[in-house]
């Protein structure tokens, strides 16, 4: 009986490969989207995960830099102000 040729896996992998990133980039997008809109979701993530949303040596400040290579400014400094006047 002869060996059988490595295709199909090849192929099955391929597409778990495929999957995978989907995925990854649907749940970034997703994390993406409720940051931008959840002031209260921003202040959780900081809480929780700071790096995605300050300064780290492999995120370099991931969401707020975004925004403001984007163009837009301001939203770090509403968020500290927003969170500063909830523990006051």
């Amino acid at each position: 009986m002869p060996p059988k040729p490595l295709e199909p896996l090849a192929r099955k992998l391929m597409k778990g490969v495929m999957v995978v990133e989907v995925l990854g980039v649907l749940g970034a997008y997703v994390l993406f989207h409720r940051m931008n809109n959840s002031p209260e979701f921003r202040n959780t993530m900081s809480n929780k995960f700071p790096s995605v949303l300050e300064a780290s040596v492999l995120l370099s400040s991931v969401y707020y830099r975004s925004n403001e290579w984007a163009g837009v400014y301001g939203i770090r400094e509403r968020d500290q102000e927003a969170w500063s006047a909830k523990r006051d």
